[in-house]
């Protein structure tokens, strides 16, 4: 993983930690889509969301944002996120949130406005019809916070379908999930956990890396069996999507609707 362009340009990326799981934006995708958000990051602000171990933020700052928040759950990738800021040198324009990207800590401490959101869920977290909802909410809810000329930018498999029944015989077992605690916001429940908690962060690992194992096996192809319905990208408050297809990514571009109600 490198730097391409800009101030930190060709600087080479501390990969994540063994173990971990992260899925790194290709460098011609990464490319591709710093191409089509040209002259956006010239003393603006940015949030990635989903981080991993921060290409897209570290990227951001290298082209000339002056603030970048970036948002990642796991506490081994987050001091490998604190490496590569420091190899940079880039203290005064990155900032870490170790938080759930799913919950409140990440409104709350997204700039604002924000003029450029990166949003790159897992796969399998987009995939699973019972997530999506919750994932698409909280992507509704950033696209509020951009600025009048800023851009979302959500990253999906391609093609985007969901499997929306499996057979009784074929439907594999799921881990349980760990406890969470939960904050509401306008009345939706926001799932939060205590990431000083290591017990917890503990569990939280073990059950996200058994979802993605079973989610690689299960969705990277629909089971012929079993019915798929492509999933509609249409956001409550934005316009959009532009998409563009690169092989088995798809990138999804939004604005904030000046016209839609708050």
């Amino acid at each position: 993983m490198r730097i391409i362009a800009g101030k930190y340009r060709r600087r080479t990326l501390a990969s994540p930690p063994t173990g971990t799981i992260t899925r790194p934006f290709p460098d011609m995708v990464k490319e591709a889509v710093f191409n089509l958000l040209r002259g956006h990051f010239e003393d603006e602000s940015v949030l990635d969301v989903f981080c991993g171990t921060g290409t897209m933020g570290l990227e951001a700052a290298s082209r000339g944002a002056t603030r970048v928040v970036m948002v990642e759950r796991d506490r081994k990738v987050v001091r490998a996120i604190e490496e590569n800021i420091a190899m940079l040198g880039a203290e005064e324009e990155c900032e870490i949130v170790c938080a759930d990207a799913l919950g409140p800590a990440t409104l709350s401490r997204c700039p604002k406005p924000v003029h450029i959101i990166f949003f790159d869920p897992p796969y399998p977290m987009v995939r699973d019809p019972k997530q999506w909802p919750r994932v698409k909410l909280q992507f509704e809810r950033l696209v509020q916070l951009l600025d009048d000329t800023g851009y979302a930018v959500l990253r999906t498999p391609a093609p985007f379908y969901q499997v929306l029944e499996l057979p009784e015989n074929e439907s594999p077992s799921k881990p349980k999930a760990p406890e969470y605690q939960s904050e509401t916001i306008d009345g939706e429940e926001m799932i939060e956990i205590d990431l000083n908690d290591d017990a917890a962060g503990d569990a939280l690992d073990a059950f996200e890396a058994a979802m993605f194992s079973q989610a690689q096996a299960n969705t990277e192809e629909p089971d012929p069996k079993a019915p798929t319905v492509d999933v509609d990208l249409h956001m409550d408050g934005a316009l959009g999507p532009e998409t563009h297809i690169y092989g088995t990514t798809a990138i999804h571009l939004y604005m904030r609707d000046p016209d839609a109600k708050a």
